[in-house]
Protein backbone atom coordinates (compact mmCIF):
# COMPACT_ATOMS: atom_id res chain seq x y z
CA UNK A 1 0.00 0.00 0.00
CA UNK A 2 0.82 3.81 -0.87
CA UNK A 3 2.09 5.65 2.27
CA UNK A 4 -0.29 8.71 3.49
CA UNK A 5 2.34 11.33 2.46
CA UNK A 6 2.25 10.13 -1.13
CA UNK A 7 -1.48 10.10 -1.27
CA UNK A 8 -1.85 13.37 0.14
CA UNK A 9 0.67 14.42 -2.72
CA UNK A 10 -0.80 12.89 -5.21
CA UNK A 11 -4.29 14.63 -4.02
CA UNK A 12 -3.12 17.78 -3.54
CA UNK A 13 -1.58 17.47 -7.52
CA UNK A 14 -5.48 16.34 -8.57
CA UNK A 15 -6.91 19.08 -6.43
CA UNK A 16 -8.78 16.80 -4.31
CA UNK A 17 -9.18 16.25 -0.79
CA UNK A 18 -8.61 13.17 1.66
CA UNK A 19 -11.83 12.76 4.13
CA UNK A 20 -10.92 11.81 7.52
CA UNK A 21 -13.49 10.40 9.54
CA UNK A 22 -13.43 9.32 13.40
CA UNK A 23 -14.57 5.95 14.56
CA UNK A 24 -15.51 4.81 18.11
CA UNK A 25 -17.28 1.43 17.19
CA UNK A 26 -16.74 -1.89 14.68
CA UNK A 27 -19.90 -0.34 13.45
CA UNK A 28 -18.69 3.01 12.69
CA UNK A 29 -15.50 1.24 11.21
CA UNK A 30 -16.76 -1.23 8.78
CA UNK A 31 -19.32 1.95 7.40
CA UNK A 32 -16.04 3.92 6.73
CA UNK A 33 -13.94 1.10 4.79
CA UNK A 34 -17.01 0.10 3.00
CA UNK A 35 -17.49 3.54 1.80
CA UNK A 36 -13.68 3.31 0.70
CA UNK A 37 -14.42 0.39 -0.95
CA UNK A 38 -17.68 1.44 -3.20
CA UNK A 39 -16.03 4.71 -4.29
CA UNK A 40 -12.17 3.21 -4.54
CA UNK A 41 -11.05 6.33 -3.00
CA UNK A 42 -8.74 6.51 -0.01
CA UNK A 43 -9.71 7.64 3.32
CA UNK A 44 -8.22 8.28 6.57
CA UNK A 45 -9.68 6.39 9.60
CA UNK A 46 -9.45 8.40 12.52
CA UNK A 47 -10.00 7.87 16.72
CA UNK A 48 -9.31 10.52 19.16
CA UNK A 49 -8.07 9.48 22.75
CA UNK A 50 -11.45 9.38 23.67
CA UNK A 51 -12.43 6.40 20.93
CA UNK A 52 -8.71 4.81 20.98
CA UNK A 53 -9.76 4.20 25.13
CA UNK A 54 -13.31 2.75 24.66
CA UNK A 55 -11.54 0.74 21.40
CA UNK A 56 -8.17 -0.25 21.98
CA UNK A 57 -5.14 1.99 20.98
CA UNK A 58 -3.27 -1.58 19.56
CA UNK A 59 -6.43 -3.28 18.56
CA UNK A 60 -8.38 -0.75 16.47
CA UNK A 61 -5.00 -0.47 14.73
CA UNK A 62 -4.69 -4.12 14.18
CA UNK A 63 -8.03 -4.30 13.06
CA UNK A 64 -7.83 -1.75 10.37
CA UNK A 65 -4.98 -3.48 9.17
CA UNK A 66 -6.62 -7.02 8.82
CA UNK A 67 -9.63 -5.34 7.28
CA UNK A 68 -7.66 -2.91 4.40
CA UNK A 69 -5.14 -6.04 3.77
CA UNK A 70 -8.15 -8.49 3.13
CA UNK A 71 -10.09 -5.59 0.90
CA UNK A 72 -6.72 -3.82 -0.72
CA UNK A 73 -8.12 -0.76 0.55
CA UNK A 74 -6.02 2.24 0.54
CA UNK A 75 -7.30 3.45 4.01
CA UNK A 76 -5.06 4.95 6.49
CA UNK A 77 -5.24 5.04 10.54
CA UNK A 78 -4.47 8.87 12.40
CA UNK A 79 -4.49 9.26 16.39
CA UNK A 80 -6.64 12.27 16.15
CA UNK A 81 -6.09 14.94 19.33
CA UNK A 82 -4.01 13.90 20.90
CA UNK A 83 -2.47 15.90 23.86
CA UNK A 84 0.22 13.84 25.92
CA UNK A 85 3.62 12.72 24.77
CA UNK A 86 3.06 9.61 26.48
CA UNK A 87 -0.32 9.31 24.13
CA UNK A 88 1.85 9.78 20.58
CA UNK A 89 4.53 7.76 21.62
CA UNK A 90 1.82 5.05 22.12
CA UNK A 91 0.01 5.83 18.92
CA UNK A 92 3.14 5.54 16.84
CA UNK A 93 4.18 2.12 18.50
CA UNK A 94 1.07 0.60 17.64
CA UNK A 95 1.45 1.41 13.83
CA UNK A 96 -0.89 4.62 13.22
CA UNK A 97 -0.17 6.39 10.20
CA UNK A 98 -0.26 9.74 11.76
CA UNK A 99 -1.00 11.64 14.73
CA UNK A 100 -3.12 14.65 15.70
CA UNK A 101 -0.32 15.94 18.50
CA UNK A 102 -2.91 19.27 19.76
CA UNK A 103 -1.46 21.20 22.75
CA UNK A 104 -3.41 24.13 20.78
CA UNK A 105 -4.67 25.37 24.45
CA UNK A 106 -1.93 26.02 25.60
CA UNK A 107 0.25 29.71 25.02
CA UNK A 108 1.71 29.70 21.44
CA UNK A 109 5.33 29.33 22.75
CA UNK A 110 4.67 26.17 25.15
CA UNK A 111 2.32 24.64 21.70
CA UNK A 112 5.82 24.80 19.83
CA UNK A 113 7.76 23.69 22.27
CA UNK A 114 5.58 20.47 23.20
CA UNK A 115 4.71 19.72 19.92
CA UNK A 116 8.21 19.85 18.42
CA UNK A 117 9.02 17.42 21.26
CA UNK A 118 6.51 14.97 20.47
CA UNK A 119 7.35 15.11 16.63
CA UNK A 120 11.00 13.78 17.57
CA UNK A 121 9.68 11.31 19.90
CA UNK A 122 7.17 9.89 17.49
CA UNK A 123 9.48 10.07 14.62
CA UNK A 124 12.01 8.05 16.54
CA UNK A 125 9.66 5.56 16.33
CA UNK A 126 8.49 5.37 13.29
CA UNK A 127 10.14 8.04 10.22
CA UNK A 128 7.34 7.80 7.87
CA UNK A 129 4.44 8.74 10.44
CA UNK A 130 3.02 11.82 9.67
CA UNK A 131 3.44 14.70 12.44
CA UNK A 132 0.07 17.01 12.80
CA UNK A 133 0.08 20.23 15.05
CA UNK A 134 -2.33 22.97 15.79
CA UNK A 135 -3.12 26.33 16.44
CA UNK A 136 -5.78 28.08 17.18
CA UNK A 137 -9.23 27.42 18.95
CA UNK A 138 -11.94 25.20 17.32
CA UNK A 139 -14.43 24.95 20.07
CA UNK A 140 -14.42 21.17 21.67
CA UNK A 141 -16.08 17.91 21.50
CA UNK A 142 -17.90 16.34 18.38
CA UNK A 143 -21.24 16.94 19.75
CA UNK A 144 -24.37 18.57 19.33
CA UNK A 145 -23.94 22.24 20.59
CA UNK A 146 -27.25 24.07 21.97
CA UNK A 147 -25.52 27.60 20.74
CA UNK A 148 -22.30 28.67 19.25
CA UNK A 149 -19.33 28.07 21.62
CA UNK A 150 -17.63 31.43 22.57
CA UNK A 151 -14.14 32.55 22.59
CA UNK A 152 -12.55 30.74 19.36
CA UNK A 153 -13.30 33.42 16.49
CA UNK A 154 -9.82 34.61 16.32
CA UNK A 155 -8.65 33.41 13.36
CA UNK A 156 -4.87 31.51 12.43
CA UNK A 157 -2.18 34.51 11.08
CA UNK A 158 0.03 33.02 8.34
CA UNK A 159 2.77 34.87 10.46
CA UNK A 160 2.39 32.35 13.26
CA UNK A 161 1.33 29.47 11.01
CA UNK A 162 4.77 29.67 9.07
CA UNK A 163 6.65 30.20 12.28
CA UNK A 164 4.69 27.21 13.86
CA UNK A 165 5.89 24.36 10.96
CA UNK A 166 9.21 26.03 11.14
CA UNK A 167 9.71 25.78 14.59
CA UNK A 168 8.03 22.30 15.06
CA UNK A 169 9.09 19.81 11.91
CA UNK A 170 5.19 19.21 11.48
CA UNK A 171 4.47 17.77 8.60
CA UNK A 172 0.51 18.83 8.44
CA UNK A 173 -0.77 21.92 10.12
CA UNK A 174 -4.39 22.35 11.55
CA UNK A 175 -5.47 25.81 11.52
CA UNK A 176 -8.68 28.12 12.79
CA UNK A 177 -10.35 29.00 9.43
CA UNK A 178 -13.90 29.80 10.78
CA UNK A 179 -13.96 25.57 11.20
CA UNK A 180 -16.00 24.09 14.65
CA UNK A 181 -15.84 21.08 16.27
CA UNK A 182 -19.27 19.56 16.51
CA UNK A 183 -22.37 20.96 15.44
CA UNK A 184 -25.23 23.43 16.44
CA UNK A 185 -28.96 21.96 16.17
CA UNK A 186 -29.74 23.88 13.44
CA UNK A 187 -26.82 21.99 11.68
CA UNK A 188 -28.38 18.90 11.72
CA UNK A 189 -31.88 20.02 11.12
CA UNK A 190 -30.21 21.89 8.20
CA UNK A 191 -30.93 25.20 8.46
CA UNK A 192 -27.80 26.42 9.02
CA UNK A 193 -24.29 25.76 7.52
CA UNK A 194 -20.83 26.76 8.86
CA UNK A 195 -18.63 29.33 6.55
CA UNK A 196 -15.09 29.19 6.15
CA UNK A 197 -12.82 32.07 5.36
CA UNK A 198 -10.98 30.88 2.47
CA UNK A 199 -9.02 33.89 2.12
CA UNK A 200 -7.39 32.84 4.84
CA UNK A 201 -6.88 29.51 4.29
CA UNK A 202 -5.15 30.38 0.81
CA UNK A 203 -2.71 33.18 3.06
CA UNK A 204 -1.64 30.49 5.17
CA UNK A 205 -1.13 27.13 2.99
CA UNK A 206 1.11 29.99 0.51
CA UNK A 207 3.02 31.40 3.74
CA UNK A 208 3.70 27.47 5.22
CA UNK A 209 3.66 25.58 1.81
CA UNK A 210 2.42 22.81 3.60
CA UNK A 211 -0.30 20.07 4.05
CA UNK A 212 -2.84 21.51 5.62
CA UNK A 213 -6.09 19.87 7.65
CA UNK A 214 -9.89 20.99 8.51
CA UNK A 215 -10.95 19.87 12.20
CA UNK A 216 -14.77 20.51 12.67
CA UNK A 217 -15.66 19.59 9.05
CA UNK A 218 -19.23 18.54 9.98
CA UNK A 219 -22.03 21.06 8.83
CA UNK A 220 -20.19 22.98 7.18
CA UNK A 221 -21.46 24.12 3.39
CA UNK A 222 -20.75 22.55 0.40
CA UNK A 223 -19.40 25.12 -1.38
CA UNK A 224 -17.24 26.54 1.17
CA UNK A 225 -15.77 22.68 1.15
CA UNK A 226 -15.58 23.02 -2.69
CA UNK A 227 -13.56 26.61 -1.87
CA UNK A 228 -11.45 25.11 0.62
CA UNK A 229 -9.64 22.49 -1.37
CA UNK A 230 -8.80 24.69 -4.08
CA UNK A 231 -7.65 27.02 -1.50
CA UNK A 232 -5.49 24.78 -0.12
CA UNK A 233 -7.05 22.40 2.11
CA UNK A 234 -6.03 18.63 1.90
CA UNK A 235 -7.43 16.84 4.60
CA UNK A 236 -11.50 16.96 6.19
CA UNK A 237 -12.42 15.82 9.55
CA UNK A 238 -15.64 14.56 9.54
CA UNK A 239 -17.09 12.92 12.91
CA UNK A 240 -20.56 14.17 14.23
CA UNK A 241 -22.26 13.92 11.49
CA UNK A 242 -21.70 10.30 11.43
CA UNK A 243 -22.86 10.45 15.00
CA UNK A 244 -25.36 12.00 14.11
CA UNK A 245 -26.58 9.14 11.53
CA UNK A 246 -25.48 6.20 14.01
CA UNK A 247 -27.64 7.33 16.36
CA UNK A 248 -30.87 8.51 14.35
CA UNK A 249 -30.43 5.05 12.23
CA UNK A 250 -30.18 2.92 15.80
CA UNK A 251 -33.08 4.42 17.14
CA UNK A 252 -35.18 3.86 13.81
CA UNK A 253 -33.50 0.04 13.71
CA UNK A 254 -34.68 -0.29 17.46
CA UNK A 255 -37.90 1.03 16.85
CA UNK A 256 -38.63 -1.34 13.14
CA UNK A 257 -37.31 -4.51 15.30
CA UNK A 258 -38.67 -4.00 19.57
CA UNK A 259 -37.96 -7.90 20.13
CA UNK A 260 -35.57 -8.81 18.22
CA UNK A 261 -32.45 -8.89 20.44
CA UNK A 262 -30.06 -10.03 17.75
CA UNK A 263 -27.42 -7.36 17.30
CA UNK A 264 -26.30 -7.90 13.87
CA UNK A 265 -29.58 -7.65 13.05
CA UNK A 266 -30.42 -4.53 14.31
CA UNK A 267 -26.53 -2.62 13.57
CA UNK A 268 -26.72 -3.71 9.99
CA UNK A 269 -29.09 -0.96 8.85
CA UNK A 270 -27.22 1.83 11.02
CA UNK A 271 -24.05 0.34 9.14
CA UNK A 272 -25.71 1.77 5.82
CA UNK A 273 -26.88 4.72 7.58
CA UNK A 274 -23.15 6.03 8.30
CA UNK A 275 -21.74 4.78 4.99
CA UNK A 276 -23.98 6.80 2.91
CA UNK A 277 -23.08 9.90 4.74
CA UNK A 278 -19.40 8.58 4.31
CA UNK A 279 -19.78 8.06 0.72
CA UNK A 280 -21.61 11.34 -0.11
CA UNK A 281 -18.54 13.37 1.60
CA UNK A 282 -16.10 10.92 -0.03
CA UNK A 283 -17.64 11.97 -3.66
CA UNK A 284 -18.15 16.14 -2.50
CA UNK A 285 -14.12 15.70 -1.79
CA UNK A 286 -13.52 13.82 -4.92
CA UNK A 287 -14.86 15.82 -7.32
CA UNK A 288 -13.19 17.66 -10.01
CA UNK A 289 -12.38 21.78 -8.62
CA UNK A 290 -12.75 23.11 -12.59
CA UNK A 291 -16.67 23.97 -11.69
CA UNK A 292 -15.74 26.02 -8.45
CA UNK A 293 -16.47 29.88 -8.77
CA UNK A 294 -14.44 32.31 -6.97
Amino acid sequence: MDTLRNVLTQSEKEGVALGHFNVANLVMLKAVLSAAAETHLPVIVGASEGERDFLGTRQLAVLLKSLREEHDLPAFLNADHTHSLTKAVEAAKAGYDAVVIDFSALPFEENVARTKETVGAIKAINPGILAEGEIGDIGTGSEIHQKAQSGFKRLTTPEEAKQFVHSTGIDVLAPAVGNMHGMLESMVQGTTKKHLNIERISQIKEATGTFLTLHGGSGTDDDDFRKAITAGINIIHINTELRVAWRQSLVESLAREPDVVVPYKILSPVVDSVKQVVISRLRLFNAPRTSVSG
